[in-house]
């Protein structure tokens, strides 16, 4: 535990010795064990660790959130003069707020969307009447101006769908700051969010952070949000603390194995490009697709058009990866969906095995179809939950005429290449976790031997850890098969590590497109630039290289 100089300040929060139990049957006794730390005014704190590592638990401790099934077996939770183990719901409910507020991960599901915008701030104060202004019109107006969001006098009167993600965390934002609180827990707030998106929220609560000398508790798994914002940082593995110090000290020279595993899984902004052969038949042609949607206008308003794929030309090689990158909304899901024929494009050739597929009859196309696979976002969503995993990998094959016997023999081969025991082959996708699930995926795309592959955000969900290994296991999928990959992602580091070329898309076009060194180190766009700029940890990985 860290013990407080006598002559240094009281802590806003300190936490002893915290222990959280688990429900019985589970693979641990306890989701947090023995936790200590405290937090200062004007401090920012990021708590970094996988997924079940109790980051996640503790800010639910100290916000008196936990699950029921959850219970805190013994230790301390003091949040100023307040000892929240044992504190009544009433107690609790009188901090939240106005002591210690919380931004989720999540906003669109935080977000009551039956409510304004407005209404969900001015709900705030009218749970804490004694501290909220009386002018709670002009406080709302103040909170979404100070959060940097645009026209708040039309914006308070929106509901949280007609907002982009981002726009929708500083709503998020706005909300946890309308009673002034000492501390803000921050719980992966831009997990979800592009890079410069990310970037924006990042200095936006590190500004408000200083101007209002809060502490700050942020949840993390990126270690470049860790370099970017933290004055302390915690590292949490299975429940328990295995290291703590200053931002400098823990990045730069970390103690614990775990620590050191965590960073070194950390994608790294790659300096040379892999040897290609000039040979490799082009298995994919895009030349100028389009596709505009129509989007509906207000009761009087007119209907506008927006252009989400604009002119985009590129070629796939066999046994190469394309890295498609840009911003939410800069058409890169958009333009997989188009190749996979999950929507019809408005103009342009999509040329697979030297035939044109994108204005091809669905019936004609039904027998390439098994040849272009997709691996989505959330393996979970995509991954039938009545189905055993041998279901899942053998149905489509099946009804492709596909032997049940040879089918559940090579459904069994893959379970194997992508790192699965046998045993998975007879449970459900709720037995997995978000890791294997996604391996599943890659197994169920190979199951036909495809020659090309389109994975859309298929790691940007995932920890650190685990996104290294699938990185790895779709490098060595690549290597054994010959299978061709467009890669869709946010993630310029992603991007590099795994990617022979890079297409840059920005409002519909693709503005840049060449080798990762060239996109990376020599951009000569300016809004491939900006996305560099963006990336959380750029100057702390530089100095690390």
């Amino acid at each position: 535990m860290t013990h407080l100089d006598p002559a240094s300040p009281t802590p806003l929060l300190r936490v002893e010795n915290l222990t959280v139990a688990l429900p019985g049957g589970m693979d641990r006794r306890h989701a947090v064990e023995n936790v200590s730390f405290e937090l200062m005014a004007g401090e920012i704190l990021c708590i970094i660790g996988e997924s079940g590592s109790g980051k996640s638990v503790t800010a639910n401790a100290v916000m008196g959130l936990l699950p029921s099934a959850l219970t805190v077996e013994s230790g301390r939770i003091r949040l100023k003069d307040t000892d929240l183990i044992g504190a009544s719901a009433r107690e609790l409910r009188s901090l939240r707020g106005r002591i210690v507020s919380i931004v989720f991960q999540d906003p669109l599901s935080a977000l009551n969307p039956l409510m304004t915008i407005g209404d969900q701030i001015v709900e705030v104060m009218d749970a804490h009447p004694a501290e909220a202004p009386r002018d709670r019109e002009a406080r709302v107006l103040e909170l979404l101006a100070e959060v940097g969001l645009p026209d708040p006098a039309t914006l308070r009167h929106q509901y949280p769908f007609r907002l982009s993600g981002g726009q929708r965390q500083r709503v998020m934002i706005a909300i946890a700051l309308a009673l002034d609180p000492d501390i803000l827990i921050a719980d992966e707030p831009t997990t979800a969010l592009d890079v410069t998106t990310q970037a924006q929220i990042l200095e936006l609560i590190a500004s408000l952070q200083k101007r209002k000398n809060m502490g700050v508790m942020f949840i993390t798994h990126d270690f470049g949000v860790v370099a970017d914002i933290a004055d302390r940082v915690i590292v949490m593995e299975k429940g328990s603390m295995v290291e703590q110090g200053s931002a400098k000290a823990v990045l730069d020279t970390p103690a614990h194995p775990y620590t050191k595993r965590l960073i070194a899984a950390v994608p790294k902004m790659r300096t040379a490009d892999r040897a290609l052969s000039a040979e490799a038949p082009v298995v994919l042609e895009v030349k100028d697709l389009s596709k505009t949607f129509r989007l509906s206008g207000s009761f009087f308003g007119k209907a506008r058009e927006l252009k989400a794929v604009d002119g985009v030309s590129f070629d796939v090689r066999k046994g190469r990866t394309v890295g498609i990158v840009g911003e939410s909304g800069s058409g890169k899901s958009t333009l997989g969906r188009l190749v996979m024929k999950l929507m019809p494009s408005d103009g342009g050739e999509i040329r697979f095995d030297g035939r044109d597929v994108a204005h091809m009859p669905e019936p004609e196309f039904r027998r390439l179809r098994p040849y272009i696979q997709m691996i989505f976002q959330d393996p979970f969503a995509s991954l039938n939950p009545r189905m055993t995993i041998g279901r899942v990998l053998t149905v489509g094959p099946m009804a492709h005429g596909v032997s049940r016997h040879d089918a559940e023999a090579k459904a069994l081969r893959l379970l194997s290449l992508v790192g699965l025991e046998a045993g998975a082959f007879e449970r459900f996708p709720h037995q997995f976790s978000g890791g294997q699930r996604q391996r599943i995926g890659i197994a169920r795309a190979l199951m036909f031997d495809p020659v090309l592959i389109v994975a859309d955000e298929a790691v940007s969900a995932l920890d650190v850890s685990i996104q290294a290994q699938i990185l790895d296991l779709l490098e060595t999928v690549q290597a054994e098969t010959g299978v061709a990959m467009i890669f869709i992602t946010h993630d310029l580091r992603v991007a590099s590590r795994l990617c022979d070329e890079v297409g840059v898309m920005h409002r519909g076009r693709m503005v840049e497109f060449g080798p990762p060194s060239q996109i990376l180190h020599t951009p000569s766009h300016a809004y491939t630039r900006q996305l560099i700029a963006a990336i959380p940890g750029g100057e702390w990985e530089a100095n690390a290289a």
